[in-house]
């Protein structure tokens, strides 16, 4: 879909993208449905038979991240830009009745139809664990790592204070806890006159990161274990394209105790031959020593099945018994 609309026309509005731009588009949104907005999002209709229909019908976002995120009950949740709730109310099935989720929206018609429709979830649910909060993303309302996972669903690219967004997101996230955002995605850097587009700033477009500069935004913000995901060519404008991707970001503050002076050892475990983990090789099936922190960072999900991790304080023979044996 090529989509020259006005981006670059010379009546276009030469006046810098704001929040209230952005809000404004947005809580017209929450009224009427916008096609311009409606990217081609499919959620798992599982994740569905609790939602009422019309909140459906002004979900604007350009992925899946819930579904993707492979939550636990009794985790804490937060959406960022949740809009008419679609993404907290899937969140809310997976955590259950011990875990929490937190919506958090600029406008207050976005959060009236949150709001609204969350009492025929909560019904259809048998239990409250969603709360809606209005807020901004550059200043979130919610205490210091007090969060297992951020979502998203194509809101980053709506701010215009980006790094802002990804130092909120650090400092709300628990240790070892992670984001998982779906955007847009531009393939080279967006023109200038693109940029002043108010239009196209709300239709996700303006505001776009390219691949690289949204991974340094999360880098210079201290996450790691980063991954990345291609979901599909959403649209190409003046020649640009813009895909959405899945983006996964996990956040590790060192807790290494200086008195532990015990060695761990890691071993990696493929598929290469070689890999560069924190400027440190490590080969297939060769055995180093690492610290306590590396080990934790290793351990967790966004390395899973890539390194064994070997504690010799803990590693004890299977003890064999008369059922487990394999002389028995």
């Amino acid at each position: 879909m090529n989509d020259m609309s006005s981006c670059c026309d010379k009546n276009s509005d030469k006046e810098d993208v704001s929040r209230n731009d952005v809000q404004s588009f947005y809580s017209k949104a929450a009224v009427t449905a916008q096609e311009s907005l409606c990217c081609p999002t499919q959620y798992d209709s599982s994740e569905l038979s609790h939602i009422p229909k019309e909140v459906l019908e002004i979900s604007y976002g350009c992925g899946s991240p819930v579904g993707k995120a492979v939550l636990q009950e009794g985790q804490t949740v937060l959406d960022l830009g949740s809009g008419g709730g679609i993404d907290c109310f899937i969140a809310a099935k997976y955590v259950g009745r011990t875990g929490h989720v937190y919506g958090i929206d600029m406008t207050d018609e976005m959060l009236n139809v949150a709001r609204q429709n969350a009492d025929q979830v909560v019904k259809n649910l048998g239990y409250n664990n969603i709360e809606f909060k209005q807020g901004f993303l550059e200043n979130i309302p919610i205490e210091d790592m007090s969060v297992d996972l951020v979502t998203s669903n194509c809101v980053i690219n709506l701010s215009t204070k980006k790094g802002d967004v990804f130092k909120e997101i650090h400092r709300i996230l628990k240790n070892e806890g992670r984001f998982l955002i779906a955007d847009i995605i531009s393939e080279v850097e967006v023109p200038e006159e693109m940029r002043n587009n108010k239009e196209l700033w709300g239709e996700c477009i303006s505001g776009a990161l390219t691949l690289q500069e949204f991974l340094n935004y999360a880098r210079d913000n201290q996450f790691n274990g980063l991954h990345i995901q291609k979901d599909y060519l959403w649209k190409e404008v003046a020649g640009i394209k813009f895909y959405s991707y899945t983006i996964e970001g996990s956040k590790f503050s060192s807790r290494e105790n200086p008195c532990d002076s015990n060695s761990v050892f890691a071993t990696y475990a493929g598929p290469f031959d070689t890999v560069i983990f924190q400027g440190t090789k490590f080969q297939l099936g060769v055995t180093v020593e690492i610290d306590r922190s590396t080990a934790t960072i290793m351990s967790s999900h966004s390395y899973s099945g890539q390194f064994i991790i070997t504690d010799p304080k803990i590693e004890k023979p299977t003890e064999s018994n008369s059922e487990t044996s394999c002389c028995s």
